[in-house]
């Protein structure tokens, strides 16, 4: 299902390295591809602490920790203009980047299958990596196939082991074991400032932890445990975290975008028989499948919530003040309408 990236053309991406002058394009991505070819032809390493995220909860993250130090380091969002991580494809400049960074943060799994060749070519040898489920370890969770959902061509699947589901940044306990993670790397490769890092996170493991003990009890005193998902389910790790229940048409990585009548028709029905009146959907739908929900339902009178699963957030909003906590506050706001 996912395209990989091939080692040639890392390594004529690479070779252009030694080429003084090699673009005239006037793109921040060229600009950038420049400097590092000096800085390591020079220095062997770029003036600016280097650190390359795939997704937008890891580049929140590490603003939150690096700080007052954001003027002596250079974070790149690789997926900033809102891409689904399961369809992201590194472009050239992407791998020179990461190629050349300090620190480079990936979520792993499945969607990452180009890393390793990325990864393979690597100029920086001291490069420090985290991959998030490997950070996780045993906690990560293989995709939960909940009855009545609609069922995965097979030929979507590269390898014949267990599918695990990669969306561990919905979370908040486990956003907090990767950002001290995140922390103690960018600590070894800005020891100076380790201290500042180090109460950094404090503060926002704080913040986690509120927004946790928030949710927490808001789920605890909840009548109706159980959500109805119109769309692909991501927030496996979220619910876990909680103790709520769900049935929703799609897995978390799913591929699929138009479910059966008979999924359909199979939500219609726990609809009515739960009583409930809402039907989720996660960002950017188009909600015909919630809606196809709602009209087979004996419930007409439901309507449709969203649940942001921090997926397709742009470097325009990241700009205009959203963050990881603003979004997973939105949906805590939803949830307690849903819930009260």
């Amino acid at each position: 299902m996912f395209r990989k990236i091939i080692v040639t053309a890392l390594s004529l991406v690479l070779g252009t390295m030694s080429l003084a002058g090699c673009s005239s394009a006037d793109t921040g991505s060229s600009q950038t591809a420049t400097r590092e070819e000096k800085n390591y032809e020079t220095n062997g390493k770029s003036e600016k602490l280097s650190i390359v995220c795939t997704i937008f909860p890891e580049y929140d993250w590490v603003k939150e920790i690096i700080g007052s130090h954001a003027d002596n380091a250079e974070i790149t969002y690789l997926l900033n203009s809102g891409t689904d991580l399961h369809n992201f494809q590194p472009t050239a400049d992407d791998i020179l980047k990461i190629s050349t960074c300090d620190l480079f943060i990936h979520v792993g799994g499945e969607s990452d299958k180009w890393v390793g060749d990325a990864l393979n070519g690597a100029v920086n040898k001291d490069m420090q990596t985290l991959d998030l489920m490997a950070l996780l370890g045993d906690s990560a969770k293989e995709e939960e196939v909940k009855e009545g959902m609609e069922a995965e061509e097979e030929d979507d699947h590269d390898e014949d082991g267990p599918e695990y589901d990669e969306h561990v940044w919905l979370s908040l306990k486990n956003a907090k074991i990767i950002c001290t993670d995140i922390a103690k790397a960018i600590a070894k490769a800005d020891p100076d400032n380790a201290a500042d890092y180090s109460s950094n996170l404090a503060a926002y493991s704080a913040k986690l932890d509120e927004l946790d003990a928030k949710f927490a009890s808001l789920a605890g005193s909840a009548k109706n445990k159980t959500l109805i998902f119109g769309d692909r389910f991501p927030f496996r790790y979220f619910v876990d975290d909680y103790g709520i229940d769900y049935y929703a048409a799609f897995v978390g990585c799913s591929a699929e975008s138009e479910a059966s009548f008979k999924t359909i028709s199979f939500l219609a029905d726990k609809l009515s028989e739960l009583d409930c009146d809402t039907v989720f959907t996660i960002e950017n739908s188009d909600k015909s499948i919630a809606e196809a929900v709602i009209s087979n339902s004996k419930k007409k009178d439901c309507h449709i919530a969203e649940l942001n699963s921090i997926q397709s957030v742009t470097s325009a909003d990241a700009g205009n003040g959203v963050s990881y906590l603003s979004l997973m506050e939105q949906n805590y706001d939803v949830l307690a309408e849903y819930f009260k």
